[in-house]
């Protein structure tokens, strides 16, 4: 019977503790969020995109100063959808990222993610 009053009390000091600390969150994650959603909406390399059927490809050149990382997405017919292996580019460089669709009807749409 202590146990459960132990851990009511216990419960009741964590509530009370995220109670106090939800000022603090509630004006952060807006913050955060502005400061992300441009640089996710931004893509800022130069790619395109080609299949041959079930391998989609992301042919990507970095122009920019800064180094940035980039992976092929492929969404696949009657398959989980899959991606490619990240790669990174130093400004000026240019990789491919590959993935392919095992089984199903093959690539329905291929595109990149940069991160």
């Amino acid at each position: 019977m202590n146990k459960s009053h132990r851990l009511t009390g216990f419960a009741l000091r964590l509530a009370a503790v995220a109670a106090a600390a939800l000022p603090v969150f509630a004006v952060a994650p807006g913050a955060a969020a502005a400061e992300r959603v441009p640089a996710a909406a931004a893509k800022v390399l130069n790619c395109t995109t080609d299949t041959d059927g079930y391998w989609g490809h992301a042919h990507c050149t970095n122009n920019t100063g800064v180094v940035t990382a980039f992976r092929v997405t492929v969404v696949c017919g009657e398959w989980p959808d899959t991606a490619g292996e990240w790669k990174t580019l130093n400004p000026g460089a240019s990789d491919v990222s590959s993935a392919r669709c095992i089984a199903g009807t093959g690539v329905g749409s291929v595109g990149w993610e940069e991160g």
